[in-house]
């Protein structure tokens, strides 16, 4: 039975190895080279993962279970588990981060420019240095929205349960996640993690578990393709 790092195989590891031992033995070392390389804190890089697959650009139960009892195995607190969902659910803005600038585009040249209601929210963003740009637009055009997001959104930014750092890295794998791929956010987060102290390595840690998300392709799969065998021999 598949033991080595649980969290990021299901039991299609072990149909894969009876099944193609030679590319099981070539996939599994890729896949759990995050863990393996002592980079980041095997903690850290449970709760990673439990937000890349908690997203809802991924919204993989079985693995977020997985990763959920691995990262409580490694002392992961209930806290600290809600602060990543958290973080998962805000990955939604970028809805509005690439189609509120194409709509403020369109409406440039018909809509009168107006005065902005209170958005205290907003302006508690901007004043720890987090407010983003590409959001100018959207709260151009619903400042009563915008604030509402912000204000949901802050308590990202006042955290004590995480390091600066670790929030850039946890930022930069769900941007960078091969489900969402948000350019713009990747950059962002990166240059704000290397001014916060990561190193390469560390943030390249964060990337190869969003390579090793490519399992899951095999976790989901190969064993209904088992099941499905089972029922026709």
């Amino acid at each position: 039975m598949a033991t080595d790092h649980d969290s990021v195989w299901g039991p299609a590891l072990d149909i894969l190895r009876s099944w193609d031992p030679q590319w099981a033995d070539t996939c599994h070392p890729m896949s759990v080279h995050p863990w393996r390389s002592g980079v980041l804190d095997p903690k850290f890089l449970e709760l990673v993962c439990v937000g890349l697959n908690a997203a809802c650009t991924n919204l993989d139960g079985d693995a977020v279970r997985r990763h959920v009892r691995a990262a409580l195995s490694a002392g992961a607190s209930r806290d600290e588990l809600l602060f990543v969902i958290k973080c998962a659910s805000t990955v939604s803005i970028h809805s509005m981060s690439v189609a509120a600038p194409l709509l403020r585009h369109e409406l440039d040249s018909q809509t009168a420019s107006h005065e902005l209601p209170s958005t205290p929210s907003c302006d508690a963003v901007r004043a720890v240095g987090k407010w983003n740009d590409a959001w100018d637009p959207f709260l151009s055009l619903d400042p009563c929205w915008t604030e509402r997001f912000m204000a949901m959104g802050l308590a990202i930014y006042q955290t004590t349960l995480f390091s600066p750092k670790e929030i850039e890295l946890l930022s930069i794998a769900l941007d960078a996640s091969v489900t969402h791929l948000y350019t713009p956010g990747i950059r962002r987060h990166i240059n704000a993690a290397l001014a916060a102290g990561a190193t390469p390595a560390e943030i390249l840690n964060v990337l190869e578990l969003c390579v090793s998300q490519g399992v899951q392709s095999a976790n989901l799969a190969i064993p209904i393709v088992d099941e499905e065998l089972s029922r026709i021999q």
